[in-house]
């Protein structure tokens, strides 16, 4: 640790700014050696110190984001891929701005290392400005929670550990390290203490309940079950094809599990369950849900009758403890589940019932977009279908909340694959999040409602500079067309609709964009948007919507389903 000794001219010892300079350094510096590659940088002064010693590093890739709230879901997107990414910001509500994002992280299982810049303990609760209680502050939502010492030379042979710990504590969710950083700001690193070998903490990273069992399996040898793939499972493709070869039994797969290409997949559960006498007849004894509950109403009802009839529920795989209902019967891992179904005598009639109704659904719904693309229209379901159908393989997608992550649900069918921020439901970040995947995987697209799209304007700003291949694909119905299907819509005078959930909000979305630089167009096909699909990005195109034919035809796609399987 030579360069903590080495004096300047005419000084006793190292300065305290550069003792500050080389703890930053040997944080980044361990980050790199145990795997991290990005880092995601807000502007701010109280953070310089650290955001000094990221930018200078030549193995990282710095993302310098201009919003706070852009910068969180940058990180976020980065994290999908399953190492965490920096995220630093400075002092004051700066931080607070982190704040959704570092809570979606936390319910989907994100890793991600949150750097709060601060003052010093001696300009905390005394109004110094740009001063908030940053301690603690995300609460529950991160995995762990440290405020660093002000860096001395005494405390130099802890600061390996300490960025090791924030990365080990990181593996399943984001966590928080406070850094108060004194001025000046700036400092000339010395040499970095020597890396030492290091084992992982096995405690770093908390069991959570619903990834270990922690019931008794009860008997699930029924020939009538199904199997519910859903997102952020932690639970891989094989493991599901092998419980499908097992069982005999259908996997209704939400786009977001990535397992639609199984065997024996059904991809219509919502229009079919829709369907009465189907629903009615085909009542399992057995459900397998792995992961995350899809959007579907009509499925989450129908489970939950099941089960008050007597099925059994057997909850797989996070993220965290999934039960809305109260009705699951265990929670356990896919090796147990796998362990229990090998003597199951498989029921071929069951298996066959399902993928008769799925291959008349589909058929269904596919001669449905034909008769519209054949009438000139492209309606908001067909977009999904578009996307799902032409979108390069390559490209990862992101969905939004609200109607888009529906419709891709509902009617994209079997190549129907995306990421969409399902911890909180929430339509704030989402542009960003698909940016985030765009840089960590070099491109992506995004379908998004224009008032997810408005909400998230911020994400556009520097964009075209980035040269980042990002596909923003806008469906405007000029407000918030999810509420259109709600009893509200109905219940409601349509002025008061219009004013509390119908939201319009007049923005040109082109318009938003193209103040950013960015290239716009206008979509009117199916084979318009198809064709645009394939172009780089960055881009946004909009395709117009109206929200009262929106819900007529989500009706007659529902019933073109019924009559078919009629």
């Amino acid at each position: 640790m030579v360069g903590l000794s080495k004096q300047h001219p005419g000084a006793d010892g190292p300065t305290a700014h550069d003792v500050q300079a080389t703890f930053c350094a040997t944080l980044a510096d361990e980050w790199m050696r145990l795997g991290v590659t990005d880092a995601v940088i807000a502007p701010g002064s109280r953070s310089t110190p650290m955001a000094v010693a990221l930018a200078t590093r030549q193995d990282i890739n710095v993302h310098v984001v201009h919003d706070e709230r852009v910068a969180a879901f940058v990180a976020l997107g980065l994290g999908l891929g399953g190492t965490p990414a920096l995220l630093l910001c400075t002092s004051g509500t700066a931080t607070a701005n982190f704040f959704p994002a570092v809570v979606e992280a936390s319910l989907s299982d994100v890793p991600m290392i949150v750097l709060t810049a601060d003052r010093p303990p001696e300009l905390r609760g005394v109004g110094a400005p740009q001063t908030i209680d940053q301690i603690d502050l995300y609460g529950q939502h991160v995995r762990w929670f440290h405020d660093a010492e002000i860096a001395t030379v005494g405390n130099a042979a802890h600061w390996r550990r300490l960025a090791g710990e924030a990365v080990d504590r990181a593996v399943d969710g984001p966590v928080q390290l406070n850094v108060g950083f004194r001025e000046p700001l700036l400092g000339t690193p010395g040499d970095l203490p020597a890396p030492t070998p290091r084992l992982r903490d096995e405690k770093g990273a908390p069991e959570r309940q619903n990834h270990h069992a922690n019931n008794v399996l009860p008997s699930i040898a029924s020939p009538r079950g199904l199997i519910l793939a859903g997102g952020r499972s932690g639970v891989e493709a094989s493991h599901i094809a092998r419980l499908h070869a097992a069982t005999g039994w259908p996997v209704l797969a939400d786009p977001i599990s990535l397992m639609r290409h199984l065997d024996g997949v059904v991809t219509m559960a919502e229009s079919i369950l829709r369907h009465e006498p189907f629903a009615d007849a085909h009542l399992p004894d057995v459900i397998i849900r792995v992961g995350r509950p899809s959007t579907s109403k009509t499925l989450a009802q129908w489970v939950d009758r099941a089960v008050a009839e007597g099925a059994v529920l057997i909850q797989v795989g996070g993220p965290g403890i999934i039960d809305p209902a109260h009705n699951v019967s265990t929670r356990c891992s896919i090796a147990d589940v796998l362990a229990a179904t090998t003597q199951i005598e498989t029921d071929q009639p069951w298996m066959d019932r399902w993928l008769t109704a799925e291959s008349s659904a589909s058929a269904a719904i596919e001669q449905a977009f034909a008769v519209l693309h054949r009438e000139h229209e492209l309606t908001e379901p067909g977009v999904a279908r578009a996307i799902a159908d032409h979108l390069p393989a390559d490209i990862a997608l992101v969905v939004s909340s609200s109607m888009p992550v529906r419709d891709h649900e509902w009617f994209g069918g079997k190549r129907a694959a995306a990421h969409a921020n399902r911890g909180a439901n929430g339509i704030d970040g989402v542009t960003s999040t698909a940016l985030g995947v765009a840089l960590r995987t070099g491109s992506a697209a995004v379908l998004i409602g224009d008032l997810a799209f408005v909400h998230d304007g911020n994400a556009l700003t520097g964009l075209a500079a980035r040269a980042t291949d990002l596909r923003i694909v806008v469906v405007d119905n000029d407000g918030g067309g999810i509420f259109s299907f709600l009893p509200q819509a109905t219940l409601l005078d349509s002025d008061r609709f219009e004013q509390l959930f119908g939201t319009p909000h007049g923005t040109d979305v082109l318009a938003l964009a193209a103040a950013h630089g960015i290239v716009t167009r206008d979509i009117d096909s199916a084979a318009s948007l198809a064709e645009q699909l394939g172009r780089p990005g960055p881009w946004v195109a909009r395709i117009r919507s109206d929200r009262a034919r929106n819900v007529e035809v989500h009706s007659q796609l529902h019933t073109a389903v019924a009559d078919a399987l009629r």
